[in-house]
C-alpha cells in the first residue's frame, strides 16, 4: 500500500467513527430530551452530520466512481429533505400541543395561527 492509501484510509476510519459517535448522541438526546422540539433537534441536525459523515467516510474508503456518485447523492438527499421533515413534524407538534410552550423563546407560529381562529388553550 503506498502513503496516500494509508492516509485516505485512515481519515475515512476517523469520519466514521465520528459520524458513528454523533449518530448515538442524536439517539441518546432523543431519548433523553423532554419535549417534542427538543426531541426534534437531536433528531436532526447531529443525525444529519453524522451522516453525512459516515458516508464521506465511506468515499474515502471505497475511491470508486460509482460509490462516490451514490454516496453525495445519499447526502444530498438527507441534506434536503431534514431540515422540511422536521419543520413539517414541529408544526405538528405545536398544532398538537405536544410542545412546552413556556421553555419558548420566541413563539412567532402563535401570532400566524390567532390571525387563523386556532385557540392553543383547547
Amino acid at each position: 500500500m503506498t502513503t496516500l492509501t494509508t492516509v485516505l484510509d485512515a481519515a475515512g476510519g476517523v469520519c466514521l467513527l465520528l459520524g458513528s459517535f454523533l449518530c448515538l448522541a442524536g439517539a441518546i438526546g432523543l431519548l433523553r430530551f423532554p419535549d417534542a422540539l427538543s426531541r426534534l433537534h437531536a433528531a436532526t441536525k447531529p443525525q444529519t452530520l453524522g451522516l453525512i459523515l459516515i458516508l464521506a467516510g465511506l468515499a474515502l474508503t471505497l475511491r470508486t466512481w460509482a460509490a462516490v456518485t451514490t454516496l453525495v447523492l445519499l447526502a444530498a438527499t438527507q441534506f434536503f429533505t431534514s431540515p422540511v421533515s422536521a419543520h413539517l413534524v414541529g408544526r405538528a407538534a405545536y398544532r398538537n400541543r405536544h410542545v412546552d410552550y413556556g421553555t419558548l423563546e420566541v413563539d412567532e407560529l402563535s401570532e400566524a395561527l390567532e390571525r387563523s381562529g386556532w385557540d392553543p388553550t383547547r
